[in-house]
């Protein structure tokens, strides 16, 4: 408990008196990252043609509303301005089309072999593909091709609306104007093949685009390479007979494409050699070129939205991989846990097992506290139906609310009150060290109760004289409410598997405040308590293990806290948590360098912490995100059975951990929607404590309002007391 100060809330008084309320900064900075993200995710998904793309083709129709020299003509329809006329490639010359791309992998190819050839050719491109791979989009044009539409989003325009078909249109131009500065008039449609294939749905369409300005290139000669039927079979399908000049269909994306450059590689030379002219269309038409330079503010908002869909492109791929980091971590620290707290929990059940002599000898307890009436007596009158001898501590750091006097007028023997003046709840320990009677002292919260044999089994390991501290087994005694059921999960499967798991591995990174005891002669030389960060549990911890101090878990001694009982308290708690953690973290850095104890905690725990603690729950929400993202846009099935997969593996730790607690297994029904709701609350946690860190912010104490309804469980059972008390659960500040 460092400094207590009341802090403004968010609403503020606006002009003439009314009060606005603002968002909180803990809340607008998280969610303007997730908006960020959420945006990167939807415009990676339409680029990828998995956002308003349509994939239906229509079904043939009749051909009578066609005109007649339409459907006899040439490749080349021109439709603008009314106009009804088509052309043909003249003898000769043959100009080599290539629809879908770029593609990353083949278009490279592609451009390797026209070039080595001297060949031109047109390069009909998707918008979504020309915003992924700008720089071949430029290739094209500095090496002499011509560039055409082919649709952003590649759908049949026959039963899209002219709404759909205009922004088809406008997003493509807007992806070449970006990748290379230019725009084209030339447009070839989706699922188009001859012109005496053109339909009374298609004609409509052609008209329409006509009448924008553009001219329908089809193609009258086609290689069908999509169906990779071979090289010698491509050539010879590409290959107009009789000298006659062709618009020839090829693809350099949508598939493997090895056929197609091979064709082409071996294509060229020998129709060069025939008298074969390889241009691009306007080239081979003797027309002026389709393409135009674009300046000023459209070029500027090509280049921008070519900014924005490399930027979401690096944005997903790397939460691609933190999403395979996450998941590395997940299922890893799952099997650590299972295997190590398995061997944790049969090497300290064994028959025989013992640390040391038996632990005789009285303890000092220390109960640091801070306003709190309402739950202190239930605190010191548990701790004297303690079976170990113990000298009790209330340290009162500047309570105003009778704290101090409601624990002298007990009269219990064996209980001193300190008082001082509020300093913190390091000040308050470090106090109450001093003024302690015994080597080993025991350390509380005053909002929680022991158990009769919390104290004799948290001193038990310092039989061995290399301990210096121990963690007891802090439950959740207010576990009745739904946050308060998913606190015991989070509690007895995430922080009692961990600290059975950093035991065996000697590294555990918190003795929990609630119920941990020291060695007084270890934490005199390290400086006791320290107030450099708001995890001081977290950071004496750490320090002890640089001294080379042995930090153990004590499964029995078992200690009820009261959970903060709403989001607003439970936020506040984590808050501080989390980004004391990051504290400690950082003030030991060093261990990593360092020789002896030191480094081997430095280069072991302080790892495992940050990776388990720091960077797998900041990643973990890349779960939810690809679940909610799988489930709106596909694959759902696989996506759903992904989750459930990982639900699966957290069921499976939480069954595990809940047994070796002798925990009942029915809280655990509320496992999935702790999964959807509270986990959420805890991401959003982490990502304010990140923002806080990296911001250089200060957060400072904010202590929780107590119910008091937690009392020692009657019997030593392990069901507490639960006292009904009608009180206001808001935090203060």
């Amino acid at each position: 408990m460092a400094s207590h100060s009341h802090r403004p809330g968010p609403a503020t008084r606006a002009r003439g008196g009314s009060r606005r309320r603002r968002v909180p900064l803990r809340l607008l900075l998280p969610l303007l990252v997730l908006v960020a993200l959420a945006a990167m995710l939807m415009l990676r998904g339409y680029t990828h043609s998995e956002i308003l793309a349509d994939h239906r083709v229509q079904a043939p129709a009749p051909t009578d509303k066609v005109p007649e020299k339409i459907l006899k003509g040439g490749p080349v329809i021109d439709a603008r301005g009314g106009r009804t006329e088509s052309l043909s490639v003249p003898d000769k010359r043959l100009v080599l089309t290539f629809d879908d791309g770029p593609d990353p992998v083949w278009t490279p190819r592609v451009l390797d072999v026209l070039k080595k050839h001297d060949a031109h050719a047109v390069f009909f491109v998707t918008g979504t593909m020309a915003s992924r791979h700008p720089d071949l989009v430029q290739r094209m044009v500095d090496e002499g091709h011509e560039l055409g539409l082919h649709t952003f989003n590649h759908p049949d325009l026959s039963l899209q609306s002219k709404k759909r078909i205009d922004w088809e249109l406008s997003q493509n131009q807007l992806a070449l104007t970006g990748a290379a500065g230019v725009r084209t008039s030339i447009f070839r449609p989706p699922y188009s093949s001859f012109s005496a294939a053109m339909d009374n749905n298609s004609w409509p369409v052609t008209e329409y685009i006509g009448s924008l300005g553009y001219i329908t290139v089809v193609n009258n000669t086609d290689s069908e390479d999509w169906q990779r039927p071979g090289v010698d079979e491509i050539i010879r399908r590409a290959t107009p007979k009789n000298g006659e000049g062709a618009i020839v269909l090829m693809h350099d994306s949508g598939g493997d494409r090895s056929q197609t450059v091979e064709a082409l590689d071996t294509m060229l030379p020998d129709l060069k050699k025939d008298g074969y002219a390889f241009d691009n269309l306007t080239e081979a038409l003797d027309a002026p070129s389709a393409m135009s330079p674009v300046t000023g503010s459209e070029l500027w908002k090509g280049k921008a939205w070519i900014f924005l869909v490399q930027a979401s492109e690096k944005v997903t791929s790397g939460l691609a991989a933190g999403l395979a980091i996450v998941g590395t971590l997940v299922i890893g620290r799952f099997v650590l846990m299972l295997v190590l707290s398995g061997v944790h929990a049969r090497r300290v059940r064994r028959r025989g097992f013992g640390w040391g002599p038996p632990v005789t000898e009285p303890v000092t307890v220390l109960v640091p506290a801070y306003n709190e009436a309402k739950c202190i007596e239930n605190t010191v009158r548990s701790l004297m139906d303690s079976d170990h001898p113990v000298e009790v501590l209330v340290i009162d750091d500047g309570s105003n609310d009778g704290t101090a006097r409601i624990v002298e007028a007990m009269g219990l023997p064996n209980v001193r009150v300190i008082r001082q003046l509020n300093a913190g709840k390091p000040a308050a320990l470090n106090r109450g060290l001093a003024n302690a009677r015994y080597d080993i002292v025991v350390m509380m919260d005053g909002d929680t109760v022991f158990e009769p044999s919390t104290v004799r089994e948290l001193v038990q390991p310092f039989g061995d004289p290399r301990v210096g501290a121990v963690a007891g087994n802090a439950k959740v005694g207010n576990k009745d409410s739904l946050i308060g059921a998913w606190q015991h999960i989070e509690y007895v499967m995430g922080f009692n598997l961990d600290r059975r798991m950093y035991d065996i591995l000697g590294c555990m990174p918190t003795i929990p405040g609630a119920v941990g005891a020291f060695r007084r002669s270890a934490l005199v030389p390290i400086g006791g308590m320290s107030d450099d960060t708001l995890a001081e549990d977290t950071d004496v911890t750490m320090a002890l293990h640089r001294a080379g101090w042995r930090v153990v878990y004590a499964e029995n001694a078992r200690a009820w806290t009261e959970a903060p009982e709403t989001v607003q308290q439970l936020w506040s708690q984590r808050y501080r948590w989390s980004y004391g953690t990051m504290q400690a973290i950082w003030k030991h850095r060093r261990s990593v360098i360092e020789k002896g104890p030191s480094g081997r905690f430095g280069r072991v725990g302080l790892p495992f912490v940050s990776l388990f603690m720091i960077v797998a729950p900041l990643l973990a929400p890349l779960i939810d995100v690809f679940l909610l993202y799988g489930i709106v846009f596909g694959p759902t099935q696989k996506t759903i059975m992904a989750w459930l997969g990982v639900l699966a593996i957290q069921a499976v730790c939480a069954a595990f951990a809940f047994r070796l607690d002798r925990e009942r297994m029915t809280h655990l029904l509320s496992l999935p929607l702790q999964q959807i709701l509270y986990r959420q609350l805890m991401y959003v946690v982490l990502l304010q404590s990140w923002i806080t860190a990296l911001t250089g912010g200060r957060l400072r104490w904010q202590k929780l309002r107590r119910t008091g309804g937690v009392s020692a469980p009657p019997g030593g059972t392990d069901i507490p007391v639960q006292q009904p008390h009608a009180v206001d659960g808001r935090p203060v500040g």
